[in-house]
Formats: C-alpha cells, sequence, structure tokens
C-alpha cells in the first residue's frame, strides 16, 4: 500500500548488508480500497459479514492429514470466520472459486488509534491482488527471501473521525483463528500482524515459522498469495 521509503536505500541491517531498493511502487493506500462511515468500537470480534462461508469438503488430504486424535488438542476444522475463510484454519478459498462465487469484494474494519473509531474498509479482490501479483513477480529475485521494508512498515492511514494523521490501521482480531488474511493481503497490511501471528499462520500452513519477522512476513505473503492462485510464482 505504501512506496518503499527512499530514505533507507543508503542504510545497511544488522548484518551489514544492504537493504532492498526496489524499483516498483507498491499500491497507494487508496487505491481500489474505500471506507464508510464509523461503527461502535467491538474490540474482540471481527466485524460481522452478511455473506454466507463456504465450506470445502472436510475429507479433503489436507483435512484428512490434521486429524489428531488427542482430545484437547483444537478441532481439525473451524468454523470459517469470512466467506472467503475454509474451513481449515489460515486458508483461503482460491481466486477462481471466489469469482466463481460472486465474491469480488473483500471487507475489513479499520481502528483509530486516537479516538478507537472502527471504520469499515473495502477492497476489490481481482485489482488488488493484480497489482501485488505484479509485484511479486518483478521483485521476487531481489528480495532474498526477506520481505521488503514497505512490507515490515506499511503506513497508517488518516482517521476520518479525529483528523488524525498515521492513526488509521487494520483492526485485527485477538483469536488467531479468525484474523482477515485475505484483507490484510490485498491491503498488504500484514506487517501490522505481530510475530506470533504471523507464526500462527506458518504453523497452520505448513510453512517454516523460525526467523526474523522479515523472513516469516515473507513467507505469509507467498503463502497466501499461492492460495489464491496455486499456478503462480509463489513457490518458496
Amino acid at each position: 500500500m505504501a512506496n518503499t521509503n527512499n530514505n533507507n536505500n543508503n542504510n545497511v541491517d544488522d548484518k551489514g548488508e544492504p537493504n532492498l531498493a526496489l524499483s516498483l511502487s507498491l499500491p497507494t493506500p487508496h487505491h481500489n480500497v474505500s471506507y464508510s462511515s464509523s461503527i461502535t468500537p467491538s474490540p474482540s470480534h471481527p466485524p460481522p459479514t452478511t455473506l454466507t462461508p463456504i465450506l470445502i469438503n472436510q475429507d479433503t488430504p489436507r483435512s484428512h492429514s490434521r486429524r489428531n486424535n488427542n482430545p484437547s488438542s483444537p478441532p481439525s476444522t473451524i468454523e470459517p470466520p469470512y466467506p472467503w475463510s475454509t474451513n481449515l484454519r489460515a486458508t483461503i478459498h482460491p481466486l477462481s472459486f471466489l469469482i466463481s462465487h460472486k465474491i469480488t469484494t473483500i471487507s475489513d474494519t479499520m481502528q483509530c488509534r486516537h479516538c478507537n473509531t472502527l471504520h469499515p474498509f473495502t477492497y476489490q479482490l481481482q485489482p488488488c491482488f493484480q497489482e501485488l501479483a505484479t509485484f511479486i513477480r518483478e521483485n521476487k529475485h531481489a528480495m532474498h527471501d526477506r520481505a521488503p521494508n514497505a512490507w515490515l512498515n506499511p503506513p497508517c492511514l488518516t482517521c476520518p473521525s479525529c483528523s488524525q494523521p498515521k492513526s488509521l490501521k487494520p483492526f485485527i482480531s485477538t483469536k488467531k483463528r479468525s484474523i482477515n488474511w485475505l484483507s490484510l493481503l490485498l491491503g498488504q497490511n500484514l506487517g501490522f500482524c505481530t510475530l506470533e501471528q504471523l507464526k500462527y499462520f506458518c504453523k497452520h500452513t505448513r510453512n517454516h515459522r523460525t526467523g526474523a519477522k522479515d523472513r516469516v512476513l515473507y513467507l505469509t505473503y507467498l503463502a497466501l498469495c499461492k492460495q489464491l492462485d496455486p499456478s503462480g510464482p509463489y513457490n518458496v
């Protein structure tokens, strides 16, 4: 959602290696995005949706491989928290499936850090993903399996309610199973997740989940893109 910070082009990281200077700009915060009037905050629950979640077959090989006979372990499947989510944790439906079911806009909620007002946001599925996919195709070779600064430090927006600049950021559910992974991907806001939340995603999608945040964040971006477009260049 934001341009890479040109001021960091000459800096080096703690290993003495230069930071990446990517040539392609990321989408601007308001491109293919809209938000409406404020709503009452609800800190512990994700925003409601009127669409009906679509269940996938619980007998798929992946679901079967997650079966755990330990009665104290979480169930292998969950109630899909969003219409674009499957009944597997941290897993979304592919793009072709969503389009065939007429799911073309993805809703989210932004919260102001100053006035705590919540604002509904909407992302256009195909345009937002196409911009992100183009960026990855053109710059993946230069990332060296690490998230660029624009992914690590996404910008906060100006709050429409209190007009405070750099105060509006995505509302992320405190329940990891209810995190809106697709909206965070389309808004390129996954950097707002904590390292623990990103490791939760990687755990349930069988990705390597050790290392610094830039490494785990990179894996999360590519894994989500792979879920949306299994044929894309998102292998890690």
